[in-house]
């Protein structure tokens, strides 16, 4: 394959919302200690290098809409991609099309897993975003025109950076993006026992008009779990 093998690793509520109040309910705050130990804990279920967000899941998270501090007169950057650190133990992938996330350090600490930071743009972020991320030492890579190209993005991450296996983390978006796309092999949901019913938050998948069609897709279960606070994970495979 050359792309690493993609699953995404979600936790909802369940009402289907991967944000909200319901996550500081005892049931919510169970189910996200097991959402982290399956993916991130000391014997994780998953063996991948790195996870992927989209820039509005990066900004709620990390960032926190900081704008960056751009030099407009920087000198022009090398043209391509830019690998600050191959073969990282993690990364932390960040899809940014146009460039604007504020970031401060080339490094995050998520829980006590400290991953590289390596941003997916295409041709419209600008040289100054470029520089920014040059001066920070944050990798990037350059995938598409307008829009990104999900089958070069992720070809780039497994043969610049060495990352054989990825876990796409939202949001819905992006999820349903990638499965629309073709680039999702497994579906890893670990639904809370807790919801709290708002119309305004997020679900685990949503098409959006231009990014990804509404088309049906199946899945076949792999397995079902029940885990801390009565949380069920649930795995499938995501059926072509």
């Amino acid at each position: 394959m050359s792309r690493p093998y993609i699953f995404c690793h979600m936790m909802t509520s369940l009402d289907g919302k991967i944000m909200g109040s319901y996550m500081d309910t005892p049931e919510g705050e169970a189910a996200g200690k097991a959402f982290y130990n399956i993916a991130f804990g000391s014997n994780p279920h998953y063996q991948h290098q790195g996870w992927l967000s989209g820039r509005m899941t990066t900004d709620d998270n990390f960032t926190f809409y900081k704008p960056p501090v751009l030099d407009e007169e920087a000198p022009p950057v090398p043209e391509g991609d830019f690998v600050a650190l191959p073969n990282a133990p993690m990364y932390y992938v960040s899809v940014d099309p146009s460039g604007k996330l504020g970031w401060e350090n080339s490094q995050l600490t998520y829980e006590d897993t400290t991953a590289h930071v390596l941003e997916v743009l295409t041709e419209k972020a600008g040289n100054a975003y470029k520089a920014f991320l040059l001066k920070l030492g944050i990798s990037y890579i350059i995938a598409g025109k307008d829009a990104l190209d999900y089958a070069l993005a992720m070809a780039k991450l497994k043969s610049l950076f060495g990352i054989q296996s990825l876990m796409l983390g939202g949001g819905g978006v992006l999820n349903w993006s990638f499965i629309q796309a073709g680039m999702c092999d497994e579906l890893s949901v670990l639904i809370a026992a807790a919801a709290d019913g708002s119309s305004e938050t997020p679900t685990l998948f949503e098409a959006r008009s231009g990014l990804a069609a509404e088309s049906p897709v199946g899945f076949t279960l792999k397995s079902a779990e029940v885990k801390e606070g009565g949380s069920v994970w649930l795995r499938y495979t995501v059926n072509k």
